[in-house]
């Protein structure tokens, strides 16, 4: 055996993500806002992307006439090669609307899914009720306001630098030998500021723990006497319901205590939430599903979609120019990503569509009844009914939302394991066993129901089910265990 170095020529295969390919997975687990977003981005990049066009759409009844290759194959790197345009010929292509309020409905007022529908949105776009929306300050800006008013030069300086260690409940987070070192002050200097800082609106802000944000509030309204601090000083028994304890510990009765109970769930335990904060962003669907005199409507939301076709015109001007090797290269580049973009965005809605179709068929009797009818199901099961690979059922049904007439649901929620039937009939759904609890739960009236009495209610619907497993439902419904509730209801009492 020789240990000389030498040159070996050796052929093996590999599996190489081009970026086209990684662009068509990224696609697939985008939301439609997310592609808008990255189409603007592709757009500034490539001149011969015309975001002004109106796009091809892709609907469940459309015939597979030479259509383009499925998701699958262009992950695969199978799709056919050959550079086919993606205009439209506006006298044979039909339209989707642009959302579920727009004209094209069918016979009984449903979504039109052969494409029949004509009409559109107006020249006029709808109010935007974001931009009417009050500029309110933060809890910091809040402060600061009033702070500056009180306050001038060093104090001031101590003020903003403990508003500014607030969190977003209005606590003090940081202690105050602390803020005293890095500041180089007195110890005593910063507890005057901070005093100072919970005397502003709202009541209770720069407190440090609990106690003290309930404390300041009683203050605030003359409640703080010693009967009421030695309450808020136990705020540990009065969670675990000891109240023959507090009673004693208070030296009141029945009557006093009930009262003082009633004042402190009059208080804000979070005061600084009700300023600042991320806005809340509604969530926008994907798609629509309604019910039609044929089954079901299935259709993409348009209105988030982008617009966005391949300029031809302004590539052949480009074309036919004066033009070096190099910009010859440049152009076939842009073409050529700019088709394989196209190509992308129109499966990646027929994929779309082909899933939630296929959803809407395992979990019919959902949206016919509810979930309490909600079936188990996986990913593979769906995956093998289109004859996709998992993984692309696994990102179509990412970060997408679906809109129907039971509300709005991530295409996530119908995918969920499943419980066995006490009569050895068909499993039934988690979610089910879960919708089953809370109502049982909601329902139990002045006998609080223990989990043991919860299996058998629930095995006398025909849910095989362990206590264990009633245990962890409750729990992540957030539901206290019975003991929980029956403190909680004798302290609603």
């Amino acid at each position: 055996m020789s240990l000389a170095p030498r040159l070996d020529i050796r052929q093996s295969q590999s599996l190489v993500m081009t970026p086209q390919l990684q662009q068509a997975i990224k696609l697939l687990t985008l939301s439609n806002l997310e592609v808008e977003a990255f189409i603007a981005e592709e757009v500034e990049k490539n001149p011969l992307l015309d975001a002004s066009a109106v796009r091809e759409v892709a609907t469940p009844e459309r015939p597979e006439r030479e259509a383009p290759a499925g998701a699958d194959e262009l992950v695969a790197g199978t799709a056919p090669s050959e550079d086919r345009g993606l205009d439209l010929d506006y006298a044979t292509e039909s339209h989707q609307q642009d959302s579920v309020a727009d004209g094209g409905t069918g016979p009984d007022g449903g979504l039109s899914l052969n494409g029949a529908g004509s009409g559109g949105s107006s020249d006029t776009e709808g109010l935007d009720w974001d931009s009417l929306a009050d500029d309110a300050p933060n809890l910091a800006e809040h402060l600061e306001a009033q702070v500056a008013l009180i306050l001038s030069g060093t104090d001031l300086t101590i003020a903003a630098h403990i508003i500014d260690q607030l969190d977003e409940a209005g606590y003090l987070t940081v202690p105050l030998d602390e803020i005293a070192g890095r500041l180089g002050i007195p110890l005593g200097k910063v507890e005057s500021v901070l005093k100072v800082v919970q005397s502003l609106d709202p009541t209770g802000v720069g407190a440090r723990d609990l106690a003290e944000c309930l404390a300041l509030q009683a203050r605030e309204v003359d409640r703080y006497d010693p009967c009421m601090a030695k309450l808020i000083a136990n705020l540990d028994l009065l969670a675990r319901g000891e109240l023959v304890r507090l009673k004693r510990i208070c030296g009141v009765d029945d009557e006093d205590m009930a009262d003082m109970i009633r004042e402190l769930r009059g208080y804000d335990p979070k005061p600084g939430c009700r300023y600042g904060g991320e806005p809340c962003q509604a969530v926008v669907p994907d798609l629509f599903v309604t019910r039609t005199k044929n089954g079901w409507g299935i259709e993409l939301n348009t209105a988030t979609l982008p617009r966005v076709l391949v300029n031809r015109r302004y590539y052949q001007e480009l074309r036919h120019g004066p033009q070096d090797k190099g910009s010859k290269a440049w152009l076939a580049d842009c073409l050529a990503s700019a088709n394989w973009l196209m190509k992308a965005l129109d499966q990646r809605q027929r994929t779309i569509i082909r899933v939630a179709t296929e959803i809407v068929k395992q979990q019919e009797a959902f949206f016919l009844h509810g979930v309490a009818h909600l079936k188990p199901l996986t990913l593979a099961r769906v995956a093998e009914a289109i004859g996709m690979h998992e993984s692309t059922v696994s990102r179509v049904t990412s970060n997408k939302y679906l809109s129907c007439a039971r509300g709005l649901f991530e295409l996530k929620f119908f995918f969920t394991s499943g419980i066995a039937a006490a009569d050895g009939g068909d499993a039934v759904s988690a979610k089910a066993v879960k919708s089953a609890i809370r109502t049982l739960i909601a329902n139990e009236g002045a006998k609080i129901l223990s989990d043991d009495t919860l299996v058998e209610l629930l095995q006398a619907k025909g849910f095989d089910i362990a206590r264990r497993t009633v245990a962890k439902y409750r729990e992540s419904l957030g539901i206290g265990s019975s003991v929980q509730r029956r403190r909680a209801r004798a302290l609603a009492g």
